[in-house]
């Protein structure tokens, strides 16, 4: 395995690549762009790169599924880390280019809903191609086959173009969140303020089916973050999900809800536990009150003692 090199979702010039540069550690480290998210991952599970990052959320549309896809299917990986990035697009053309020339544009599809109420305004007539990454689209309009694309601003200079019209967004506080996946590892030690990521496969269909899924995290008081729902691909009404639930699995509350989906699901994938990015553990301790590891055992020794009749 190559120790030194990180895999993000290319070419240069993405918002991956930018949120990748904010790691520490990136900067010994060799970052190659690859062209789609199932490409990072496969040179993760390949051995050609220690990790990758790509992103898998976003704050307007939600779980990225061409990354939950690849996370739950294939040679099983971990996530070990998340990166938040707020995200501000750039309309980027070949030099001389006007709003008025303009007739074809391209971005990744995650773009689209974040602009899709300026291109309204601005561009009602135009004709939207969507491109395997914001970067990839700026390239497109570097060789000519699109008129324009929406991408990072700083991707202007890389593909020989000019940011016609900047700071883009429908959504004002809109962020994607970027995950750094390798393979699988003890995850690192709690911080107090982490996140679980799991893949839970749905029994066969039945009323309350999901809501038994869900009670084994809310009677131990952790808090769900995510649920998506992607479908298997062994035929309509199959469905498993993706959930990010908070706290570690070191947790007791949260491991034992995970050996308890273990017990009813017919498949569990464990992602990872992980640091949350841009949270402190005083600001989970402040805002989820009794679903502390201390406070469930206060719960678990207060059981202990109606036992033996010492309450």
């Amino acid at each position: 395995m190559s120790a030194t090199r990180y895999a993000y979702l290319g070419p240069e010039g993405t918002f991956t690549e930018v949120a990748l540069r904010t790691l520490p550690e990136a900067a010994t480290r060799e970052l190659t762009p690859m062209l789609s998210v199932p490409a990072a991952l496969d040179a993760v599970r390949a051995g050609e790169a220690a990790a990758a990052l790509v992103p898998i959320e976003n704050s307007v549309e939600g779980g990225i599924t061409a990354t939950l896809d690849a996370l739950t299917s294939g040679e099983p990986l971990m996530i070990y880390r998340e990166v938040l990035l707020s995200i501000r697009f750039a309309l980027l053309v070949r030099p001389g280019t006007k709003l008025t020339d303009i007739k074809t544009v391209t971005a990744h599809p995650a773009a689209q809903p974040q602009v899709r109420n300026w291109i309204k305004t601005n561009l009602p007539d135009v004709l939207w191609e969507s491109a395997a990454s914001n970067a990839d689209g700026a390239r497109l309009v570097q060789e000519g086959r699109y008129d324009a694309a929406f991408a990072g601003e700083f991707a202007a200079a890389t593909y020989g173009l000019e940011p016609l019209v900047t700071d883009i967004h429908d959504a004002v506080n809109a962020q994607t969140r970027f995950v750094l996946v390798g393979r699988p590892a003890r995850p690192a030690a709690p911080t107090g303020a982490d996140k679980t990521s799991v893949v839970i496969w749905l029994g066969p269909d039945r009323p309350g089916a999901l809501l038994e899924l869900l009670q084994e995290f809310a009677v131990r008081g952790v808090n769900l973050m995510l649920i998506q729902s992607r479908p298997t691909g062994a035929g309509i009404g199959n469905y498993c999900f993706a959930v990010d639930a908070e706290g570690h699995i070191a947790d007791r509350r949260v491991g034992e809800a995970l050996m308890g989906l273990k017990r009813i699901a017919p498949k569990v994938r464990f992602l990872g536990s992980y640091p949350r990015a841009g949270v402190t553990a005083q600001d989970v301790a402040e805002l989820r009150h009794g679903t502390s590891d201390q406070e469930f055992t206060e719960a678990s020794d207060w059981l202990a003692r109606c036992q033996d009749g010492r309450a």
